[in-house]
Parts: structure tokens; C-alpha cells; sequence
């Protein structure tokens, strides 16, 4: 094909989708796709290079990695440090990039007029970068502990065994030790494997496509090209010794997992016939006569989950993941047994065609009528998928399997034999019972062998359940017409309100899908009286979620998806997805609710679960426990989860029991509904509902009375004073300390939402990189607004290793300080164009139903209602001059300001337990107020006026 031309084979796309696409190969022979969306506001790009961790040279694990986090620091054309990212940030864009085993991903989005000045940066990267090797403290790892594991016991000579993450220790300390410059053998690995002829690249953008072609070719023609051929890691990762093993090993969390793991041939060679497709919906099937119903009906399972894993062109694996209970842990064999009963099952059933026609037809339903996405989230879906799929699949991938090839399925279902499996345990039960450590995550376990008649005894010894296939799907849409086209109302209505409940109804005028989006909110007062009816309320919620599962499964596949959950004063309903069967699905869960009783079986089982959850909480991320004191101090009722753990063990059956028909006693429903349903659909659901709970002579529920109605109280911290919460870290052996240095600033108000939105978007990028670029504070540095049901204001989230909380804070007030001098040194233009970036982003349309449902809910459920805030705040942006953002930084932002009010959580992690103890005994500085105890805190504080609570008029 000649270079530069057009594919003539059309490349697939959506039904609904009005966007335009095109492939070009340029003379480097980069290979790139371009995808014209005149709608767009914001432009993307993903450039994929088909190089990853498989690549790294021996001794120097995670150097792809590594890459991927210094390439983009500086370029020969740009040699500013970081201001590619600056530059991304204050055209009201984000950056990212991820190592995958043969991949390594770079992507950005951005405003649509900062586009090809952005273009241009990150084509730089590709042909002239600037790596700086000052940023190797920051490559903390993740704890990908049982996926190391998995790797470490498979052939010591395949890349599949490498630690890809990379490290301190094997980065720095052991190239050291052999005498390698780590910066020398980056530029090393860049130059032999970052060639055009192994990259792709996507480009979403608002031109035409001939102008975007004019412009990729243009500034994507200088990226060298060394003719590198394509990467091919060929072999097993895993030979005969690696088979048929069982692995125990020890979490670092409570509960039990078990992972069976087959090695297969990889499904892409086969994407069109989907036999890891049809196996996965079949073994991961959770309806009636399922391997999981009957793992859960026995109480030994509370999850399961099937299908490929770990996939290149040359190897892959078949997963079946499992969380058990305690009594699922003891009846392991049992369950492995139950598993290989299912899949001989499958072999006695046959392939069966009108199993794999309707898996084929909800899969062509998604196809054709799937939400639009991010730009950003839709070019990385797609550029690491170009060196496999030819191009008129880019856009399907492996999403269509239309082929029945019963051949095809067989031969990988032959593969998930006794003969074949690894087995991976893991339980806490297994501390002191192991004898080998994982060499990188410091993982105990041990390994035995399991022989084909040891597994064979599990299968016969287990017990004899009905297992059966599923039936057919009655959720599956057959009516996908259009409503309400003549309906134009651009934001909510409220379409009735009685004193049991208020209809906000929204219909479509963006989409236009077969979707529909309903949430109603039960405001129950009784709920919130104290952490064991919040326990108790949240033991309900779970509970119907389990009684419903295995009807509602059948929904979930068709693409109809319900959620159940616990609120700070009730529970909330959540339905979306295809509206033809919506109300089906919607009247079964209101019956559900409504004939509520307690299964002891069941209760005992999600009690066990919640035990775990809660315990499991102490190892949450030290910022994210700095995140929930914040939360706690700020507002008004509500319970720490140590109390509601403490509550836990003492409740039993009788007391959910008795709570349930009390809760529903007094309720109010709050109400939303939007997408393709017509005024009287809507009125008519929730009319509907308000008959099963309202009516009747001895009705479920009665309305609330007047002083039942829920507000949501904020503490209003004083002005002048800096308030400190130090306290310990709840995990012993985590060494991070972490700080959120929070700035209270106001009330919702337009004016005052665009003073705080502009210095937190010209703030952010600054920050970021005085905090961690330059003082490496740590991985985890952040700026990021907060809105606490209307009370707004910014908070500075950051976790380190490095330096201790009440270290940070000074760090903190200290980029403060030096940020006043920028604000009042920057240039006019430079005030416009960050001006215009937050108008832009403000500009940005919904993408998608859910996107647009989330922004509504939470006007009606902050209390706020401001449907039109985009609008108002455009309009107050346009009005705001540069000192009156100096002005607004001077009352409230400025260190030392008498207007200011900030609050300082500082978790303390074990590397910092004597900085913890001097913040605690240290006497306190002038202006500064140490909370000892957070309740007696907020008894003593004034609170915020509640926007919740107030009447609204239809």
C-alpha cells in the first residue's frame, strides 16, 4: 500500500456513531488513526510504542517503566522542565502514560483551541527528549502481590517471570553495585526500541480529517524510524513443573481468594469466534443453577469471576477468581471439585448455538448503541490495540464475536483440565504455614503438586448440586424506537411532588440511545440515629442486592444494570441502562424492598463480609485515611467506621429484623429520571412506587414529618485559625505518612466558585511541581478542589515516605508563599488564556447519560439546584478581573490572611511515629488550634446554613 494513502476496507463503527475515521501511514511508516468529531470539546492523543516490560534487560527490572515516567519531562524544542504538562494543565487538559508487559501507552487530553501547540510538544518526546534521572525515589511499587507471585513461579527464562515494576533496589542500588549509569542505559533502551515503524498513534480532534492529517504529518514526520521488527516473545511461560501446583500464600488483607489459572492459546487469533467469550459467560454466569449460585447458596462464595487474563500473541491465560467465606475456606477441594463438575458439564452439554447467538446479539445491542466516551478514554482503548486487529476492527476489537465455530470453543475448553491448572490460595490462616518468600513483594507461601487423580477424588467427593446452564435471556431489548423527540426541556423539571416524594424528570435531548437513567433516593431519618442503624442499614442494602442477584443477572448481561446502596440518611436506588425492560427490573426491586425479610443464612454470610470490610479498612492508603478524618471532622452526624466495626459483632438476625419495617416507617423518596422516557412513564413508575410504600390501610411507610427532613450541616471553621488533627497511621507497618492541608473558603456562589476554580487551575500544575518534581515530597501530591454538600473550598492531598505531616504543611504554606509572587508577577495574556481554558472546560458537554445524570443528582442532592451553573458561572468568569483573583487569593488563600480558614489532618505513618509525638505534646503557635478529639470538635463549632432541607416549588 502506498505511504500516506488511506485504507480502502471501511473500518467498523457504531450505528449511532456520527464520527468520522481514517488510517494514514506516514513516510516513517508510524501508523496512526484519526477520528474527526466536529461536537468535540476536548482533543486527545495516545501514541503506543510496542515495547514493555518484556524488554527489560536482565538486572535492571522495570527500566520500561522507568522510561515511561522520565521521557516526559523536557524535549530538545521544549527544554523547560515539565512545562509540557503546564502547558496541558493550563489549556485545561490532564497527561498520563502506563508499561503493560509489551506496550508502553503515553496520552493526553486538552481544550480544543490549545491542540496543536499540544500536538507538538508530545510529538517532541518521540523524536528529541531530554531525559532527567532525578525521579527514581518516586517509582514506588504497587502491591500487585498475587499477580508477582503468578509470574514468579513460571519459567525463570521467559519475560513473563520479570518484576516489571521496577524499583530503588533495582534501579539504583544494584546498578551501582555493577558499576551501570541507570540515565546511560535509559538512553540505551530508548534508541534501540522507540522506532515509527513499532508505534500507532490516535488523534481525536474537531478539524477535518484533512487538517488533521496535514497536521500529523507535520509534526509526527521527524520520529526516527530504525525498521525495528516487532517484538515476539515465543515459549510457555509456564512448563510442566508449574502445572498442576497449589500455592498458599499469605494477603496482607483479611479474607480468602482462590485463583485457578489455565494456560491457553491466546483468544485474538480467534476474535471472531469468542471462545474465551462464550466460556467466560458461562463459567462467570451467576443466575440460577450457576457454579457461583450454588458456591453462594452453600455460603462458601461471596464472588466469581471468569474469563482470559494476561493476554500477548503468543500466551495467555484462562482465570476463574473467587473471594470466599471462612466456610468456603474450609471446602476448598469441594469448591474446585464444583468447578470441575461445571466445566464437565460444558464438555456433556456441547457447544451450544443458541447460547453463543444470544451472547453474540447482546454484544452487537452494546456495539451499536454504546455511550460516547471521554476523548482521552476512547484513543487509549484503541492505539494499543492497532499492532493486533487489522484496521477495519480497530473500533470492534474483540467485541463481536460472530462466528460459531463449536471447534474453535472446544479447544479451549479441552485446555481447562485437571492436568493443566494452577491453583493460588490465599488466606491469612496460612501465616506460619509457608516456606518460601516472593523476592520482590516479600510475598510468603508454599508450593505443592496436585496430581489429575487427587482432583478427580475433589470432584467426586463434592457435593451433588443442580447445576444446569442458564435459560433464555427475557431482559435482552427488542424495542430500541426513540421517545420524546419533541420534548425540549435543557435541564430538569420537576414533574410532581407530593408530601411522600418529588419527580425531577430530564428527557433525552443530547444522546439520543435506547438508554434510560432512574435513581430515587428512600430519605429514611431512622437510618442515621447512630452507627448500629447505620451498620444496619447498610446490612439491608447488601442483602437485597443478594436476594436479587441471580434475576437481576440476566439484566446485567442484557445490559440493564441496578445498584442498592447505603447514604449518609437512607439508601438510594440506581437504575440505567436499555429502557425497554426498566420497569420489569425496577418493580422487582421495589417488591423486594418492600416484602423485605431476613434469611439467617444469608445474614450470617454478608455479616462476615462486612466483619472483613471494615478490618480491612485500617490498610486503606494513609492519604486516604487522611481524606476520611477530613470528611469526619467537617461534617455534621457522622460516625466513624470504628464505631460502627464495634457495633458489628454484636447484631444479630431479630435486630435487622426489627429495624427494616422501622426505617421504612417514615420515608421520603427522592426522585430522577432522565433519558428515552416519556413525562408519563416517568410519573407513572413512581406513582407506582408510592402505591406499594403509601397506600393501602396499614401502608409500609408514612410521610416525614416537617422536622424530619434531611439537612447536610458543614462546620464553619473560625477565620484566622489554623486548625490540626495529627494522628497516628492505622496500619503498623506502613511507612507513609500522608496530609490533606485543607483551605476553607465559602457557601455556593457563582462569583466566588470561579475565583476558587481559576486558582486551583493555575495553582495545580505549579504545585505539583514544586512538591514533588523539585522537593520530591512524594508519588502521591495533589491540588484539588472540595465541595462538601455546597460549602467549597481546596485542599492539598499529599503522601510521603520522605518527610513527616506537620514537615509537609510547612512545605505547603511555604509554595504558598512563593505562589503569591507568580499570581502578582503574571503576565495579562497569561490571566486571559487561563481565563478562557476554565470557560472551555466549563463549555464541555456531557458525554454520555450517566456523565450528565451525575452532574443533576448532585444539585438535588446538595439541596443546591443550580441546573444552570455552567451558564451562571461562564458569565460571572467573563466578568473577573486579575486583581480581583488577588484580591480573593489575599482574603483567603494567602498564608497569615486574617479571613483564612484551614484545617491540617496529618496521618503519621511508622517512619514518622516520633514526629507524632512531638505534634502532639509541641506547644501550639499563635493562630493554631489542635483537635484532640474530633467530637467534642464539632460540638463546639458553628455549622453552615443547609441548602438540603429547603422547599422546593414545582
Amino acid at each position: 500500500m502506498a505511504v500516506g494513502e488511506e485504507v480502502m476496507q471501511e473500518i467498523v463503527k457504531a450505528r449511532t456513531d456520527k464520527r468520522q475515521y481514517r488510517r494514514i501511514v506516514l513516510p516513517n511508516s508510524l501508523e496512526a488513526l484519526l477520528i474527526s468529531d466536529p461536537d468535540t470539546d476536548k482533543c486527545a492523543a495516545s501514541m503506543d510504542v510496542n515495547v514493555g516490560s518484556f524488554s527489560d534487560p536482565d538486572g535492571l527490572e522495570g527500566l520500561a517503566h522507568f522510561l515511561e515516567h522520565m521521557l516526559f519531562y523536557a524535549s530538545e524544542k521544549y527544554p523547560l522542565e515539565d512545562s509540557y504538562s503546564k502547558y496541558i494543565t493550563e489549556h485545561g487538559g490532564r497527561t498520563n502514560a502506563y508499561t503493560s508487559s509489551e506496550h508502553t501507552n503515553y496520552f493526553f487530553d486538552v481544550n480544543s483551541d490549545g491542540f496543536e501547540e499540544a500536538l507538538d510538544r508530545f510529538a517532541q518526546f518521540f523524536i528529541n527528549p531530554l531525559m532527567s534521572a532525578d525521579n527514581q525515589k518516586n517509582l514506588l511499587s504497587d502491591g500487585w502481590r498475587m499477580n508477582q507471585l503468578q509470574k514468579h513461579l513460571s519459567a525463570a527464562d521467559h519475560p513473563y517471570h520479570k518484576f516489571s515494576t521496577g524499583n530503588w533496589e533495582t534501579l539504583e542500588v544494584r546498578p551501582k553495585a555493577k558499576g551501570l549509569d541507570t540515565r546511560a542505559e535509559l538512553i540505551k533502551f530508548y534508541e534501540q526500541y522507540y522506532s515509527a515503524n513499532v508505534m500507532h498513534l490516535v488523534i481525536y480532534g474537531k478539524e477535518s480529517l484533512d487538517k488533521i492529517q496535514a497536521t500529523v504529518e507535520d509534526k509526527f514526520k521527524g520520529i526516527r524510524n530504525i525498521d525495528r521488527s516487532c517484538l515476539r516473545f515465543g515459549g510457555e511461560p509456564c512448563t510442566s513443573e508449574h502445572l498442576q501446583i497449589l500455592v498458599k500464600t499469605v494477603p496482607i488483607k483479611e479474607g480468602h481468594k482462590l485463583r485457578l489459572v489455565w494456560p491457553i492459546a491466546p483468544e485474538i487469533h480467534h476474535y471472531k469466534e469468542g471462545p474465551c467469550s462464550y466460556l467466560g459467560h458461562l463459567i462467570g454466569h451467576e443466575a440460577e443453577g450457576s457454579l457461583y449460585a450454588v458456591l453462594k447458596t452453600l455460603g462458601w462464595a461471596t464472588r466469581l469471576g471468569a474469563g482470559e487474563s494476561d493476554s500477548t500473541l503468543e500466551f495467555s491465560f484462562f482465570i476463574v477468581d473467587m473471594d470466599l467465606t471462612d466456610a468456603g475456606h474450609e471446602h476448598m477441594q469441594d469448591i474446585v471439585g464444583l468447578l470441575f463438575k461445571y466445566i464437565s458439564l460444558l464438555h456433556q452439554s456441547g457447544i451450544c448455538k443458541w447460547i453463543f447467538d444470544e451472547l453474540s446479539a447482546v454484544c452487537e445491542t452494546k456495539f451499536h448503541y454504546q455511550d460516547k466516551n471521554q476523548p482521552i478514554n476512547y484513543v487509549v482503548s484503541i492505539s494499543p490495540n492497532m499492532q493486533k486487529y487489522p484496521p477495519r476492527d480497530w473500533l470492534v476489537k474483540s467485541s463481536l464475536p460472530s462466528n460459531f465455530s463449536p471447534d474453535t470453543i472446544q479447544m479451549v475448553l479441552n485446555k481447562l483440565s485437571p492436568e493443566n491448572v494452577r491453583i493460588f490460595w490465599e488466606s491469612k490462616k496460612f501465616e506460619g504455614h509457608t516456606n518460601m518468600t516472593e523476592p520482590w513483594y516479600g510475598t510468603a507461601y508454599s508450593v505443592e503438586k496436585i496430581s489429575g487423580s487427587m482432583i478427580q477424588e475433589w470432584i467426586v467427593s463434592s457435593p451433588n448440586e443442580n447445576l444446569h446452564l442458564p435459560v433464555h435471556n427475557v431482559f435482552i431489548p427488542t424495542d430500541l424506537s426513540l421517545r420524546n423527540d419533541h420534548e425540549q426541556a435543557n435541564c430538569p423539571v420537576l414533574l410532581r411532588k407530593s408530601p411522600c416524594s418529588t419527580l425531577w424528570y430530564k428527557p433525552d435531548t443530547m444522546f439520543f440511545i435506547p438508554k434510560a437513567y432512574v435513581r430515587i433516593h428512600f430519605t429514611c431519618p431512622h437510618t442515621s440515629e447512630s452507627p448500629e442503624t447505620e451498620v444496619l442499614t447498610k446490612m439491608f442494602t447488601r442483602l437485597l442486592m443478594d436476594y436479587l442477584n441471580e434475576y437481576a443477572y440476566y439484566a446485567e448481561v442484557a445490559g440493564l444494570f441496578y445498584a442498592i446502596t447505603q447514604t449518609d440518611s437512607g439508601f438510594l436506588v440506581t437504575l440505567v441502562g436499555y429502557n425497554h425492560k426498566l420497569r420489569t427490573l425496577l418493580e422487582t426491586v421495589v417488591e423486594k424492598i418492600a416484602s423485605f425479610k431476613v434469611k439467617a443464612d444469608r445474614f450470617a454470610v454478608i455479616k462476615e463480609m462486612l466483619m472483613k470490610e471494615y478490618q480491612n479498612l485500617k490498610f486503606k492508603q494513609p492519604y486516604e485515611q487522611a481524606m476520611n478524618y477530613t470528611a469526619l471532622i467537617l461534617r455534621d452526624h457522622t460516625s466513624p467506621w470504628m464505631e460502627e466495626l464495634e457495633a458489628l459483632p454484636h447484631l444479630e438476625v431479630e435486630d435487622l429484623s426489627k429495624f427494616v419495617p422501622l426505617m421504612l416507617s417514615r420515608a421520603f423518596l427522592e426522585c430522577y429520571t432522565a433519558g428515552n422516557l416519556e413525562r408519563n412513564e416517568a410519573e407513572s413508575m413512581i406513582q407506582h412506587i408510592e402505591d406499594v410504600f403509601f397506600k393501602g390501610s396499614n401502608p409500609i411507610s408514612q410521610p416525614l414529618f416537617p422536622s424530619q427532613h434531611m439537612t447536610n450541616r458543614v462546620m464553619k471553621l473560625e477565620k484566622g485559625k489554623n486548625y490540626f488533627y495529627p494522628v497516628e497511621g492505622l496500619n503498623p507497618s506502613d511507612e507513609n505518612s500522608a496530609l490533606v492541608h485543607y483551605i476553607q473558603v465559602h457557601r455556593d456562589d457563582f462569583m466566588l466558585n470561579v475565583k476558587l476554580q481559576l486558582f486551583a487551575l493555575i495553582a495545580k500544575q505549579p504545585a505539583f511541581h514544586q512538591l514533588r518534581s523539585v522537593e520530591q515530597l512524594g508519588y502521591i501530591t495533589a491540588l484539588v478542589q472540595r465541595n462538601d454538600f455546597g460549602i467549597r473550598g481546596v485542599q492539598f492531598v499529599i503522601q510521603s515516605t520522605v518527610k513527616d505531616p506537620a514537615h509537609i504543611d510547612l512545605r505547603v504554606e511555604e509554595f504558598l508563599k512563593g505562589f503569591e509572587t507568580k499570581l502578582y508577577e503574571m503576565p495579562s495574556d497569561e490571566f486571559t488564556s487561563n481565563v478562557h481554558a476554565l470557560i472551555d472546560m466549563k463549555l464541555e458537554k456531557h458525554k454520555n447519560l450517566r456523565e450528565e445524570a451525575g452532574f443533576y443528582w448532585t444539585e438535588i442532592s446538595d439541596g443546591t439546584l443550580k441546573f444552570d451553573r455552567k451558564e451562571s458561572e461562564i458569565a460571572a468568569l467573563r466578568q473577573l478581573t486579575q486583581q480581583e483573583l488577588r484580591d480573593f487569593f489575599n482574603e483567603h488563600i494567602k498564608v497569615g490572611a486574617p479571613q483564612k480558614r484551614s484545617l491540617s489532618v496529618r496521618v503519621y505513618g511508622n517512619s514518622h511515629s516520633s514526629g507524632y509525638t512531638t505534634d502532639k505534646s509541641s506547644p501550639v503557635k499563635p493562630c493554631s488550634v489542635k483537635i484532640d478529639d474530633i467530637f467534642s470538635f464539632r460540638r463546639s463549632q458553628p455549622l453552615y446554613g443547609s441548602f438540603k432541607g429547603n422547599h422546593v416549588k414545582l
